[in-house]
């Protein structure tokens, strides 16, 4: 029994080798006869969000006949070396993911997801370039301009540092913001990068400046801006404000046009006065100096010192001391040396 019982396990796993094998000869032979023919023909998609595109369809074939060494169509199917292609189609600018594949009759599908503009940026220096959701550099195309927000002020580097990137990041969470909003697509002429890296809104309507300082919180800063817009520049007018700052979480700070030329006026004025107040100090202290005091002089050998004379910065004592010459004392009668007296001689009666 045991002897039987094992035969028929050795017969029934030696017949599912040998279907294994039929099959896997089949599936062989299929494919070698499937390399064997030729390409029958093939069709390319691009995808992408907008309907005007920066690559098209002859773009594609170009890139396809060059990868190839030769036209796809007729081609053997064994001759197609789909990962070299695809990867020579990703390495392209405009294109993001590449998919190519061949159905049961031959066609080659070209499946192109090509990338998508979110902002155009204009450096420091005057360069221009766009910038894709994947927070890349793309090159302007002379096919068409892409209809998306405009930032200035962007640092020009060849190499950019992990501090940048965080200007990516803000770059791309705004400018996606704006892009997906048709109101602030319309509103918003341009976005500037100060000096500080933070961002400041130019309008379109309205004569006013708007600060939106970092790239975070977007949504919310723009929410209390169209508040604004409709509680306030809707009945004051849209050039009442000169500055609207929306930057600090919960409150919106609106400055009106003229008060910073008054502040800027008064703070004048203040340091005006500040100084003729200064200048007057100035004067009565020399003044002040250059009083005689009822100190009697003290005469010592031929110079006059003179206590109640002080010597101030603004007044330079003078290197010329005063002479003093000296006096004859009230009880000597005798005559001063250095200048005699003329005497006059009596007559003799």
């Amino acid at each position: 029994m045991n002897t039987k019982a094992t035969i028929k396990k050795i017969l029934f796993v030696m017949l599912w080798v040998c279907i294994g094998g039929g099959m896997l000869s089949l599936l062989i032979a299929a494919i070698g006869k499937k390399n064997r023919e030729d390409c029958t023909d093939y069709t390319i998609a691009i995808k992408s969000t907008s309907s005007n595109f920066f690559i098209n369809a002859d773009d594609i074939k170009k890139l396809l006949r060059s990868g190839a060494g030769s036209e796809l169509k007729g081609k053997k199917l064994s001759e197609i070396n789909l990962k070299k292609l695809e990867q020579l189609l990703r390495d392209n600018i405009w294109i993001r993911k590449a998919e190519m594949w061949f159905d049961n009759k031959n066609v080659l599908h070209v499946e192109v997801y090509e990338r998508e503009p979110i902002a155009r940026i204009f450096t420091i220096t005057g360069n221009s370039f766009y910038f894709d959701s994947s927070e890349r550099k793309i090159p302007l195309s002379d096919r068409m301009s892409a209809q998306v927000p405009v930032f200035t002020g962007f640092p020009d580097k060849k190499v950019y540092s992990a501090k940048d990137s965080l200007l990516f990041t803000d770059v791309k969470n705004i400018a996606t913001y704006i892009k997906n909003d048709p109101f602030w697509m319309s509103q918003v002429a341009q976005v500037n990068i100060t000096a500080e890296r933070n961002f400041e809104l130019s309008p379109v309507v309205g004569n006013h400046l708007i600060k939106i300082g970092n790239g975070k919180d977007i949504e919310k800063k723009f929410n209390r801006l169209m508040i604004f817009y409709k509680q306030v520049l809707a009945q004051k007018g849209f050039d009442s404000y000169s500055t609207i700052d929306v930057q600090y979480s919960g409150q919106v700070v609106g400055t009106k046009r003229g008060s910073e030329k008054n502040r800027v006026d008064t703070v004048m004025l203040k340091r005006r006065v500040d100084e003729m107040l200064k200048q007057m100090q100035k004067q009565y202290d020399s003044v002040a100096a250059l009083q005689p005091i009822t100190e009697k002089p003290t005469i010592s050998g031929s110079q006059v010192s003179t206590p109640g004379l002080r010597a101030t910065n603004s007044q330079p004592t003078n290197p010329n001391a005063l002479k003093a010459k000296s006096l004859p004392s009230k009880n000597d009668n005798k005559p001063d040396e250095s200048k005699p007296k003329a005497v006059m001689s009596k007559k003799t009666k």
